[in-house]
Formats: C-alpha cells, sequence, structure tokens
C-alpha cells in the first residue's frame, strides 16, 4: 500500500477487530483495516482456526498482522498464501508485550533484532507482497533512552511504520509519547502514529509534524464512527452502530465472542488489548 496522503488505519486488536468490526468501521471513516494478530508458525503449519483469522470476507481494505521470527516459517506461509479482495499486504508485529512472546524473542523483543527484522522484510519483498512493521519503543525505558527504535526504522526498508509510543513495559494508563515523531518522521521513513489518538487536533498536530496517518484502536472500539468524527463528518448514534454491526456480524457468521467483546467494550476503554 502507498501511504502519499494523510490515511486513518483501524488497529489490530485482539478478538475485535473481526470482519464486521473491520467493516463498520471502514464504513466510517477508517480507509485501512487491521486483522487481529495472526501467528506465522501456526499458519505455517497449515492450522485452521489461524488461517480463519485472516480470511476476509468482503472487499474492505485489510491489512494481515502476522507475529514471528523463524523465516522459514515466513516463507512455508507464503508460498501457500493466495491474496483475495480487500487485501491491502501484510503488517509485522514488533509491539506485542507478552511476556511469553518476548521470551521468544519476538513482538517488542524483534525491536532490538534490527538484522533479523531486515530478513523477514526482504521475505515479503522477495514473494512480491507489500510488508510494513507495527513496533513499540523497545521492551523498557532503557530502549527507549537508547532510540533502537530509530536504529530499526533507519535500517529497515518496511513500506511504512506505524510506531506505538510506547515501551513495552508500560500499562496504557501512562500517556503515550508524542515527542518521539520528530525524530521519526526525520529518518525519511513513512511514520503513521498509535497511541491515544482520538481528537481532530491531535490529527491535525501530527500531520503537519509529517506524519502520514493515524491509527486509532481503543478509541474506536468505544466509538467506531471516531474515524469520521474527526473528519469533521456526520455520525450516527451508538445505537445504530451497534444495530449494523449486528448485521454485519450475521452476514459474515463469526463467533459469539466478537459480538459480546463489542457489545461489552463500546462504552468502555477497559482491558482492550492493542498491541
Amino acid at each position: 500500500m502507498n501511504v502519499k496522503s494523510f490515511k486513518f488505519f483501524l488497529a489490530p486488536m485482539e478478538d475485535i477487530t473481526s470482519n464486521a468490526f473491520r467493516t463498520l468501521c471502514f464504513r466510517y471513516g477508517a480507509d485501512i483495516t487491521f486483522t487481529e494478530l495472526s501467528r506465522v508458525e501456526s499458519l505455517s503449519k497449515n492450522n485452521k482456526s489461524t488461517w480463519s483469522r485472516i480470511i476476509l470476507k468482503d472487499n474492505t481494505p485489510t491489512i494481515i498482522q502476522l507475529l514471528g521470527a523463524k523465516e522459514s516459517d515466513f516463507k512455508r506461509f507464503l508460498s501457500a498464501f493466495k491474496p483475495s479482495e480487500g487485501f491491502e499486504g501484510f503488517n509485522l508485529n514488533l509491539g506485542c508485550p507478552s511476556p511469553h512472546v518476548v521470551r521468544l524473542g519476538q513482538g517488542c523483543a524483534m525491536t532490538r533484532r534490527i538484522m533479523k527484522t531486515k530478513k523477514v522484510i526482504e521475505i515479503f519483498h522477495n514473494y512480491g507482497f507489500k510488508i510494513s512493521v507495527k513496533l513499540r519503543l523497545g521492551l523498557n525505558k532503557q530502549d527507549k533512552q537508547l532510540k533502537i527504535y530509530l536504529n530499526l526504522i533507519d535500517a529497515v526498508d518496511a513500506d511504512f511504520f506505524v510506531v506505538h509510543t510506547r515501551f513495552g513495559a508500560q500499562t496504557y494508563e501512562e500517556p503515550a509519547d508524542f515527542s518521539v515523531y520528530e525524530d521519526c518522521v526525520k529518518t525519511g521513513k513513512k511514520i503513521v502514529a498509535n497511541g491515544d489518538i482520538k481528537t481532530r487536533e491531535q490529527v491535525d498536530y501530527l500531520k503537519n509534524m509529517g506524519i502520514k496517518g493515524v491509527m486509532i484502536g481503543r478509541a474506536a472500539v468505544v466509538n467506531p464512527a471516531i474515524f469520521n468524527q474527526i473528519r469533521g463528518l456526520p455520525v450516527p448514534d451508538i445505537e445504530t452502530l451497534k444495530k449494523e454491526y449486528a448485521i454485519l456480524a450475521e452476514k459474515f457468521n463469526e463467533p459469539p465472542k466478537y459480538k459480546k467483546n463489542f457489545l461489552k467494550h463500546v462504552s468502555s476503554l477497559k482491558q482492550i488489548h492493542e498491541p
């Protein structure tokens, strides 16, 4: 995908960003949506449950987010993958802070593994696919202070970078640090901002800085029409959004957990996982 003009992205969120939710957000202003995170190791082993997470059931523009590190897993998966309507490329997750994921050298830990990340990105390009990177500022405060995320952005040839401006050890109670974006933009790479974005004033500030887009997650669960709201366009009431979501969930025959989680979080910011 070519990020030439400023775009709005729906973030990948576990057990939330199903096809129904992605389509609903696309209807109300999201330019590009993301699937839930899928483990490439499971995809490479043809795990049916994992493959079901990356099936696109309509033409909503969607990027498939993947978690992994083994080059052989990526190659096996990509040799079997066939893009469908709506597919806009892949995204490599370098942001998941889960201790189990970090112990495997994946997620946040990959921010330190620049050469490994470069090799993985090259695999996607060799197979002819677009690939972006979503990252945090490292594992901990020291990683942030050393600016290892800038080293990775500068060295890796991804199509664009989604930068969530917290490090892995931080909670969502701590504010995202917008001050890091200036250095990110100076790398000359295409940067998409992520973390605590919910107002038009924030978007205007980031746009003027040279940011190419914003990714919104938790605020979109509360209000799936937030993308149009920020644009200054009319938005429906929450009850209308709930009804539209229910129709889409039935149309796509989605597991009940997605509707349950949508209704649970639609008026609350609590316990939303956005790696």
